[in-house]
């Protein structure tokens, strides 16, 4: 009402006589104006005995602080539903890198464990070498120490036989000292053919122990490298997992930047094109505004075109609702429900809600989403600006009624 008086206190601020009661006069015709507009789409007939099946009522005028705060509020549910996602996404990656480095530290200790188990085998191996050399040596002694007093006792004998002999028949010294000289000649070849041949098999019992140790270390180096050439390529393998997590990690990364960005963009478009409406409808109403005050023969006939400019509106909108409605099987007649409606400057939906419940879950959700297929509803801007804030939220009742 503050606005609605400062307009004609600019037309008519002239220092004459009869201005106080000139200025009264004007504001209660801009009062009975005023009036007019406001409760003439109030008076209209509820029409409770209407065979429609959509019913739609005046509830209240909707701001655009209000629709401004409600979209703050939207974006800020936006925000908290997005820093939940981040936060599970950083924990889920926290904990894979964890199990990760639980598996690396498992292959580290079955590799030492692979490397303890090669070394005490290796260590064993030696072991029983040392154990066959110190045996064959004890027995190469062992025979050597015999030899060596079958060699004595024969000696032994020969001194017996010979003292005999040289006692017996002096005579046949000579002969007897050539036999015994051939005798040590035919022994000690013997002797040297004994320890050429042990000699033999002891070269060949060391070739062989070589062989089979060298045997035995290329056995171990192939064993070795297979399981070093393993333990590479489960490296690289892990590696080039690890790289493409990584890469996977990162184009994720960039979609989620790239629609936020997009999604920020959009918020940001949507709020400079709902400030625009906002600042033409201020306009516009502030431009009616005037004109309703200029006589107040206009602002009835305004007043009346208003009135019928929103019952056709009106009627638009049932018949919208009406045939976007998709009533749901078995449907009973008893049912009702009530959807409050919610329009921006330029008929678009910014919002519809189940005021009053039918009980049938199926039911108001269908009523929903006949509103939502029916928008928007472009016919509000073709009424007045009063009118059109007048019908920015409006409540619509759905029974099935006799639809056929």
């Amino acid at each position: 009402m503050a606005r609605r008086q400062r307009g004609p206190s600019r037309s008519y601020d002239k220092p004459v006589g009869y201005g106080v009661p000139t200025l009264l006069a004007i504001g209660l015709h801009v009062l009975v104006v005023v009036l007019s507009l406001v409760t003439l789409p109030q008076r209209q007939p509820a029409d409770p005995e209407s065979t429609s099946i959509v019913q739609a009522t005046l509830v209240s005028t909707e701001t655009t602080t209000d629709q401004a705060q409600r979209a703050e509020e939207a974006r800020a549910r936006a925000a908290a539903r997005q820093a939940e996602e981040e936060a599970r996404q950083e924990e889920e990656a926290r904990q894979a890198e964890a199990e990760e480095q639980a598996r690396a530290e498992a292959e580290r200790q079955a590799a030492e464990e692979r490397a303890r188990e090669a070394e005490q085998q290796q260590a064993a191996r030696e072991e029983e070498a040392r154990r066959l050399q110190e045996a064959r040596q004890e027995a190469e002694a062992e025979a050597q120490r015999r030899a060596e007093e079958a060699e004595r006792q024969a000696r032994l004998r020969e001194e017996q036989e010979a003292e005999r002999q040289r006692q017996q028949e002096a005579a046949a010294e000579a002969e007897r000292q050539r036999q015994q000289e051939a005798q040590q000649r035919a022994e000690e070849e013997a002797r040297r053919q004994r320890e050429a041949e042990e000699q033999r098999q002891r070269e060949a019992e060391e070739q062989r122990r070589r062989e089979e140790e060298a045997q035995r270390q290329r056995e171990a180096e192939e064993q070795r490298r297979r399981e070093e050439e393993a333990q590479r390529q489960r490296e690289a393998e892990e590696q080039r997992r690890r790289e493409e997590e990584a890469q996977r990690q990162r184009e994720a990364e960039e979609q989620r930047r790239r629609e936020e960005e997009a999604r920020r963009q959009r918020e940001a478009e949507e709020q400079r094109r709902r400030e625009e409406e906002a600042r033409r409808a201020a306009e516009a109403a502030s431009q009616g505004l005037d004109r309703a005050i200029e006589g107040e023969s206009d602002a009835v006939a305004n007043a009346r075109q208003a009135q019928e400019a929103a019952n056709s509106f009106i009627n638009l909108v049932r018949r919208a609702v009406e045939q976007a409605w998709v009533i749901p099987p078995g449907a009973g007649g008893g049912l009702a429900a009530t959807v409050q409606v919610q329009l921006g400057p330029s008929g678009e939906l910014f919002g519809a809600t189940i005021t009053q419940s039918s009980g049938d879950s199926s039911f108001d959700r269908s009523a929903l989403q006949a509103v939502e297929a029916a928008a928007p509803f472009g016919e509000l801007r073709q009424l007045p600006p009063a009118a059109q804030r007048d019908f920015r939220q409006f409540n619509l009742r759905f029974t099935p009624g006799d639809v056929r």
